[in-house]
């Protein structure tokens, strides 16, 4: 099947691609309950040595800059609590941590969390961690314009593969919320 988006010539349902998902991905795929049919979750294989967005955009196409997202695990600290979310954004823009991510968690001061602490507690490794099978106690913050791009390539919880999932879906996955401008240049 070809992919919607980019040059993908082989992209699969994601119910069909189970053994090539971590653990936490093909759990979410697995139990799949959103409005949009987990069918219409694609992987595709790629390459990992060239998962990161600058390196893939260059092999795959330019286009592929305003259809790619990145999600990132940020860490919100207030006293002395520390509590985690992740962020979802168009690769070509960056989270706004200090200031849509921090005042969304009610947080004092927010960072990106530690690779270990991203890797660790998603069971998913860098460079390819997803919204797709966070923990479900997560909050999972969606830059608007995700949420509005009709198909969105992001990662698939490894380094190696991608998900080509439809825009909208991010907004149903636990945890989300929609927020404009949490994505900055």
């Amino acid at each position: 099947m070809r992919a919607p988006i980019g040059d993908f010539t082989d992209a699969r349902p994601a119910p069909d691609c189970l053994d090539l998902l971590t653990q936490p991905v093909a759990d979410a795929v697995r139990s799949w309950r959103g409005s949009v049919p987990a069918e219409q979750l694609l992987y595709v294989d790629t390459d990992p040595a060239i998962a990161d967005t600058a390196v893939f955009v260059e092999r795959h196409g330019a286009e592929l800059l305003d259809q790619s997202a990145n999600c990132v695990v940020v860490a919100g600290r207030r006293g002395g609590e520390t509590s985690l979310a992740a962020c979802v954004v168009l690769s070509r823009t960056r989270v706004d941590v200090n200031g849509a991510v921090r005042r969304q968690l009610g947080a004092r001061k927010a960072s990106f969390a530690p690779m270990d602490t991203a890797t660790g507690e998603t069971g998913m490794e860098y460079g390819g961690i997803t919204p797709i099978g966070l923990p479900a106690n997560w909050p999972l913050l969606v830059d608007a314009a995700v949420a509005d791009t009709e198909y969105v390539l992001i990662g698939s919880g490894s380094r190696r593969g991608k998900l080509i999932v439809p825009g909208k879906t991010f907004a149903e996955l636990p945890g989300a919320v929609v927020l404009d401008g949490l994505g900055g240049s």
